[in-house]
């Protein structure tokens, strides 16, 4: 049994219906004669060293260096400062004048990687059934060969949090795992394999406009079936902290591998502290405040995401130390007396407030991740500063994911990860001219890019 099995076999269910979608990706692929995968080759580790100069370093954690210098060594960065900074010996120069330099921009909620097409349902690998499945474990289900993975690096994105999804009657998905951009397999990809377990808060405000004749013993059927999702997502935790007392009292009680994953999430024993986080979906406040309750009840580390109504709160997250997750700003108000602009304006609400935050495209189109900066400037159109917009794509969701030590920022000793622009990446006329991952220059074609190249050799009538 290679190792690959080895992981899906002993973690059930594992999103395994990825091997299903990789047939059938490259059965399209040989019918119509054209490549499976992604025909961009992952560059071997950086090996010699690499001195850049005369770019303009923008750091986000500190002050930007105008003809700046930096030194990559393995993959990491060893050293950066002023023009006076010195190369060693065998070192490779690359002159950057007039350029940008920007930290990788962190995706921090996406199924980039688990769908490819959405419409074809065996290229989607991102729900198992049932309402629980804490085991499932994105990381497995991970498509290195995505044609979307080369699409959205181009755009700045250098990593991501591939997220597994609740499905419509889902509670608890799985656990997230953190990738770069680039990489053979999975294994390659990974920089966190296990960052956090999410969970999904049922819907608790019925919109009666939506429902203007439906008889009220439906409506009453409606109330009980959440108030038992509601049950079910309690009992899970309940029941994974009996668990842990009859398995710590008794070694021979049976393995669920069910209450196994959840057990990180839990401060089980006295004195002890949640080893994992848990990340909560909800938007609307009522569902924000059952979170924060739910958070309370357990004891848990706990990110909200989604957050539409996160500023209605904002103190209290504050107070709390919640960090926000924010879903998108591209949605419709969750109220019809909401201003059109109350999306807009939330990460300018939450940073007035002083709660940590994080800008995300929402999760569930990994084709337009991309488009994750452009959300951030829209933030910033709306009241965020360029610091923060800047932070709320970069190093705001390293700090949340535990990343901070290496992704988010240009500093010494974190990965060798970002991109050169021509401007600011939050501006939608800025082009990206490089990207490098651990110190490798990664090729920035992708299937669009062959396309546009195809099509413009075609003759004109």
């Amino acid at each position: 049994m290679n190792p690959t099995t080895a992981m899906i076999t002993s973690s059930t269910p594992s999103l395994r219906t990825h091997w299903a979608a990789a047939w059938f990706a490259a059965a399209i692929g040989l019918s119509f004669g054209a490549a499976s995968a992604s025909p961009n080759v992952p560059p071997p580790a950086q090996t010699q060293a690499l001195m850049i100069r005369g770019a303009t370093l923008h750091t986000v954690s500190g002050a930007d260096i105008v003809n700046g210098s930096m030194l990559l060594e393995r993959g990491r960065i060893s050293a950066i400062g002023g023009p006076e900074l010195q190369a060693p010996a065998g070192a490779k120069t690359l002159d950057l004048a007039g350029r940008h330099v920007y930290p990788g921009m962190v995706a921090a909620d996406t199924t980039l990687g688990l769908a490819e097409i959405q419409s074809v349902r065996a290229s989607v690998d991102t729900t198992e059934t049932g309402a629980l499945n804490p085991n499932a474990r994105a990381l497995v289900a991970v498509n290195a060969d995505s044609e979307l993975i080369p699409v959205n690096r181009a755009g700045g994105v250098l990593a991501a949090l591939s997220v597994p999804m609740s499905g419509p009657t889902g509670l608890i998905a799985g656990t997230s795992a953190l990738i770069q951009l680039d990489g053979w397999n999975w294994q390659d990809m990974s920089l966190t394999p296990e960052v956090a377990l999410h969970i999904t808060v049922p819907k608790l405000r019925m919109n009666s406009a939506l429902f203007p004749n439906l008889p009220e013993q439906r409506l009453a059927d409606l109330r009980r079936n959440t108030e038992a999702r509601l049950r079910l997502l309690e009992d899970a935790f309940t029941n994974t902290a009996a668990y842990a007392r009859a398995r710590s009292a008794d070694s021979a009680t049976p393995i669920d591998t069910r209450w196994e994953a959840m057990l990180p999430v839990l401060p089980v024993m006295a004195g002890g502290a949640a080893q994992r986080p848990v990340f909560i979906e909800a938007n609307d406040l009522a569902q924000i405040r059952y979170a924060l309750d739910f958070a309370e009840r357990f004891k848990l580390k706990w990110v909200l995401v989604g957050g539409a109504d996160a500023w209605r709160v904002a103190d209290t997250l504050r107070e709390r130390q919640v960090p926000v997750i924010i879903g998108g700003l591209y949605r419709l108000p969750a109220r019809r007396d909401d201003l059109p602009d109350a999306l807009y304006t939330l990460p300018a609400k939450l940073a007035a407030a002083g709660v940590k935050f994080a800008i995300a495209s929402g999760g569930r189109d990994s084709s337009n991740e991309r488009n994750l900066p452009f959300e951030a400037g829209h933030a910033r159109a709306y009241g965020l500063s360029d610091e923060e917009a800047l932070k709320s794509v970069t190093l705001y969701p390293a700090q949340i994911l535990g990343a901070a030590d290496r992704l988010g920022s240009l500093e010494v000793g974190k990965h060798a990860s970002f991109f050169v622009s021509d401007g600011s990446p939050l501006e939608m006329r800025t082009r990206i001219e490089r990207v490098f991952i651990q110190g490798r220059e990664i090729e920035l074609s992708d299937r669009q890019t062959q396309l546009r190249d195809k099509y413009q050799q075609r003759d004109k009538p």
